[in-house]
């Protein structure tokens, strides 16, 4: 299992950013895949989670309304829209295989003014 995030930044809150996760290794289409983040000091929460087929399963309450996660299949590629970002949001963001064990090296995300 390998998996490439990419997209962070730095951004003015209020702004928005898409992140990237680039999955290989395993048959993509196969699997759930999910978004965490980790802001300094604090444990890893769980965003989002989206079904092969493109169902949502959840979104974090911190996070519901502002993130939206979609999948391309055809692309091996999960994204994580973040609009309407906060300072609170500043975090390193990784995404994952439920069970598989490992973590890509994350994106940072920097939302301040």
């Amino acid at each position: 299992v390998h998996l490439v995030e990419s997209g962070g930044g730095w951004v003015q809150p209020g702004g928005s950013l898409r992140l990237s996760c680039s999955a290989s290794g395993f048959t993509f289409s196969n699997y759930v895949m999910s978004w965490y983040r980790q802001a300094p000091g604090k444990e890893r929460e769980l965003l989002a989670a989206i079904t092969p087929a493109g169902g949502i399963i959840n979104y974090a309450d911190s996070v519901k309304g502002r993130f939206t996660i979609f999948r391309d299949n055809a692309k091996n590629t999960v994204y994580l829209q973040m609009n309407s970002l906060k300072p609170e949001d500043t975090a390193v963001y990784y995404c994952k295989r439920p069970g598989a064990d490992g973590w890509g090296q994350g994106t940072q995300v920097t939302v301040s003014s």
